[in-house]
């Protein structure tokens, strides 16, 4: 009985190390969690509450009514530069994430 209670706390323990080390990953900029992520096997998908701890680490701090943080991008012609402050009290401006096709 000692043993099974050993292997239980031993799992326990791996799987909360497991579920820490992807709440780190999803903390980090989006391209390397990617880099990191393409090498996880599908089960993991199902055995971990990745879904929740995505949402938990991409919940941020920004509130309905919010400003938009400030950001430079660059033009798609890559020969300048976008900065959304540069149109702050000008007019609306929608952001729009995602794709067009």
């Amino acid at each position: 009985m000692k043993k099974a209670a050993q292997i239980v706390i031993a799992v326990v323990v791996v799987y909360g190390l497991t579920c820490s080390v992807f709440f780190a990953l999803m903390l980090q900029p989006p391209d390397r969690f990617a880099a990191a992520m393409r090498h996880v096997p599908w089960p993991a998908w199902a055995m971990l509450p990745l879904k929740h701890l995505w949402l938990t680490a991409r919940s941020g701090q920004l509130h309905t009514g919010d400003p938009a943080p400030d950001f430079l991008l660059e033009t798609t012609d890559h020969q300048s530069h976008f900065q959304l402050s540069s149109l702050r009290g000008q007019k609306p401006v929608v952001l729009v994430f995602g794709s067009y096709t």
